[in-house]
């Protein structure tokens, strides 16, 4: 059976957490904020600093590892994840997340990629909720290969993959403007995407509209997931094209619950073993929503 795991394994205590009010001095010099106060006080609703443990940029940085990486604390409240947050605090962190996308763009990086690691199984250090922000100078294999995908099908990939989801019965979310469903490749128990159905290629370029439909489709997954599945750790990641791309390309985000833990045979076949299907995890999530 697979081995579970929970995001309470992380927690840690308010009075040593350097990303809550009041220990604004033990973060790097933040470059953004939401809310009263002015740098580096507290009064903030979401608050944006550089990450203290870079993995790219910074002035060594060699050839390969340039540009930067940001930490977006999502509340001021240590144990209120997005899957707590109310309808405007998930609008305004996602309103956030695309603005500090956009600005690295048009900083001149190629990509950047917007990230959640919630739980210390799914790569998370502290425990107060947060997101990442990571511009890189160069394009990721993955987006490039998913790029090629969209322009060599001719298609909206996306929309196929809600439609083939929908005839299976794995529908989550299905609305006029927002969907959330659990894909029939899922990779892993309970991974979910969700995209706005009249998307364009590219997060830093998405709509208020957009962003707060998204937004709001995924704090109820987050909050249906923690429901169902009691609080496990996850990771959320907005994939997006880079400026250079073209085609049918169509943004969305994903969640993906770490709920079990890829072992001997996944490590030495690269085949994924997912002991619930999509049919059944989106049972289950509907029913926790």
């Amino acid at each position: 059976m697979p081995t579970e795991v929970r995001a309470a394994d992380v927690r840690s205590s308010r009075d040593a957490c350097p990303f809550c009010p009041g220990h604004e001095l033990e973060t790097p010099p933040e470059v953004a904020r939401t809310g009263a106060g002015g740098a580096g006080e507290p009064g903030w609703r979401v608050r944006v600093f550089p990450n203290l443990y870079p993995f790219v940029g910074g002035p060594e940085a060699e050839t390969g590892a340039t540009g930067d990486h940001e930490v977006v604390a999502l509340s001021p409240d240590h144990d209120r994840g997005f899957g707590a947050l109310t309808h405007d605090e998930a609008a305004e962190v996602l309103t956030v997340l695309r603005d500090r996308a956009r600005a690295h763009l048009e900083a001149g990086h190629d990509h950047v990629q917007v990230l959640v690691n919630h739980g210390r199984a799914a790569g998370a250090s502290i425990a107060h909720p947060h997101a990442q922000v990571v511009a890189l100078d160069f394009v990721p294999p993955a987006v490039s290969v998913a790029s090629e995908r969209f322009a060599a099908a001719g298609t909206d990939l996306v929309l196929a993959d809600l439609a083939d989801a929908m005839k299976r019965e794995q529908g989550v979310v299905v609305g006029d403007e927002v969907a959330a469903w659990c894909p029939t490749g899922s990779a892993s128990p309970f991974e979910v995407r969700i995209a706005a159905l009249g998307a364009g290629p590219r997060f830093d370029e998405a709509p208020d509209a957009h962003v707060l439909g998204v937004a709001v489709v995924l704090r109820d997954v987050l909050a249906a997931t923690a429901s169902a599945l009691g609080d496990p750790p996850y990771n959320v990641m907005v994939h997006t094209a880079d400026p250079a791309a073209s085609g049918h390309y169509h943004w969305w985000v994903e969640v993906t619950p770490r709920t079990s833990v890829v072992a001997g045979f996944e490590m030495g076949s690269g085949v994924l073993v997912n002991t619930v299907t999509p049919t059944d995890a989106a049972n289950q999530l509907r029913l926790s929503l």
